[in-house]
């Protein structure tokens, strides 16, 4: 298995440790060192598979405190409601636009030297979009996990549940996102630099702009799709009058 698929697996044998009873509701997960060990990876992919297992409800990271296992009622609950790409991006501009504002004074050094390497990958995927994908929604949550408000955490977690288990909304992030990745690294690194200012407001302006050109890259590829559509149904109206001609 490639080197960056490696979280994934670690993430399910954790998980299966989890549904086994290992570590039960509540318990706090043993320290990356311990997993890394345990499982014979780096620490970096554990902490890739703790971000894993939040994203799906199944952990709760506490900066400077831990990885706790949730009571498993949101990890596999009810499928998400049926909203538009545009209506989710709104939704996370307002929700982690604050938790950056939040984030900017508290976040720590470790986790600004992470976004640094996420930040990395995002401008040298080579045409890897689910590695870009990763690395992104990785970036999110913890920022997320850096505001320190577990209510914020638990809304943009479940935002980005939206983003990967909807099929048209990740339909529409996937053509928007397929080739901005420089785009966005420069956009995400905006945002590192405001964090590592300790700048609330700064951090905040960051956020929203992401979420600016990310709504109107939206409403651009829709335009294009519309126009794809309009063409698609005149060749074929065409086509069925040349027809028709023929035979008459």
């Amino acid at each position: 298995m490639a080197e960056r698929r490696l979280f994934q697996e670690v993430a399910e044998r954790i998980a299966a440790m989890i549904a086994g009873g290992a570590y039960p509701p509540g318990s706090r997960l043993p320290g990356e060192r311990e997993i890394a060990e345990q499982l014979g990876v780096s620490r970096v992919t554990v902490r890739e598979a703790e971000i894993a297992l939040q994203a799906r409800g199944l952990v709760t990271i506490k900066t400077g405190s831990g990885v706790y296992v949730t009571d498993g009622k949101t990890a596999r609950g009810d499928e998400p409601p049926a909203v538009s790409a545009f209506e989710l991006t709104e939704a996370r501009s307002l929700f982690e636009s604050e938790a950056a504002a939040l984030a900017a004074s508290t976040i720590t050094p470790e986790t600004l030297d992470r976004l640094d390497e996420l930040l990395e990958i995002m401008g040298h995927d080579d045409g890897d979009d689910a590695r870009s994908t990763e690395a992104d929604q990785e970036f999110h949550l913890l920022i997320a996990s850096a505001s320190g408000n577990q209510a914020i955490i638990h809304v943009i977690k479940s935002l980005w549940r939206m983003r990967t288990d909807v099929p048209e909304v990740r339909t529409t992030y996937a053509s928007v996102c397929q080739h901005d990745g420089r785009t966005r690294q420069r956009e995400h690194a905006a945002i590192v630099d405001a964090l590592r200012a300790g700048d609330p407001g700064a951090a905040r302006i960051a956020m929203r702009a992401h979420f600016n050109r990310l709504l109107e890259a939206m409403l651009d590829a829709t335009e294009e799709r519309e126009i794809s559509e309009l063409r698609r149904k005149a060749a074929e109206s065409r086509e069925r009058f040349l027809m028709s001609a023929r035979l008459r």
